[in-house]
């Protein structure tokens, strides 16, 4: 091999790597890299805030099924405790016989995401739960939770629609 013949080859290495990239761009490939290199991104609330409290639980509980190392539910079942009403966790715990699912997801997986949005009620906090499955399906549940910061009720319809 010659130096021409090394100097041609290195040049179509070149052409050919600039080319994929440039394809890789055009199809959106790079799109993911220039998105997690953006502003950072921030998330709030507030311990008096209903609605915080709702998403607060719906990522600690999806995070507790997740893990695999959370021995047998420990940590999910103390959220439970934490979160839901006294009689809640008992209806919950009859449902879940029933319909053999987990009665906060209402479903026997677990998601891939979920988003907590208001959705307003005067004398309790009532706020629609949405998770997103793979395949990019979603299920809406309504979570009611009292001024005690107790959810109280999670289903398809919120309490007064029961």
């Amino acid at each position: 091999m010659n130096r021409d013949t090394t100097t041609r080859r290195t040049a179509t290495r070149r052409a050919t790597a600039a080319a994929a990239a440039a394809l890789a761009l055009a199809l959106g490939l790079g799109v993911t890299a220039q998105a997690s290199a953006g502003a950072p991104r921030s998330v709030s609330g507030k311990p008096s805030d209903n609605v915080t409290r709702i998403a607060d639980f719906y990522g600690a509980y999806i995070d507790a099924v997740t893990d695999a190392d959370d021995d047998g539910g420990r940590l999910a079942d103390a959220l439970r405790q934490n979160y839901l009403s006294a009689g809640f966790q008992k209806e919950l715990a009859a449902w879940e016989a029933k319909e053999h699912a987990n009665g906060v997801l209402r479903a026997q997986n677990v998601p891939l995401a979920w988003k907590v949005t208001d959705n307003g009620t005067a004398d309790y906090t009532e706020a629609v739960v949405t998770l997103t499955w793979g395949g990019g399906e979603t299920t809406k549940l309504v979570v009611d939770m009292d001024g005690g910061h107790k959810i109280f009720h999670i289903g398809t319809k919120g309490v007064a629609g029961k």
